[in-house]
């Protein structure tokens, strides 16, 4: 357990982070799980139009700090590589 005050302040700000944090964990998962599972089901109409909700799950936890900038912009080129196939 922490000792002094600050420590204890940044124990309750790291246990509200965790929340947000798995929050956007699950966001991304789920998000990407419901693309993929359209592009092995070769539905490119679908998958379509679910990748912005895909693109938006990825700029959120950019813009929280949760994954990095260039993290998310590799996931999107792969997400539309995958889509590109399709064709």
């Amino acid at each position: 357990m922490p000792i002094t005050s600050s420590a204890k302040k940044a124990l309750r700000a790291s246990k509200k982070k965790r929340v947000f944090n798995i929050h956007r964990k699950k966001d991304i998962e789920a998000s990407l799980k419901a693309f993929r599972k359209l592009v092995i089901a070769k539905d490119k109409a679908a998958a379509a139009k679910s990748l912005p909700d895909l693109y938006q799950s990825f700029d959120k936890a950019v813009k929280t700090g949760f994954i990095k900038a260039n993290t998310a912009s590799r996931m999107k080129s792969r997400a539309m590589a995958s889509l590109k196939k399709l064709a």
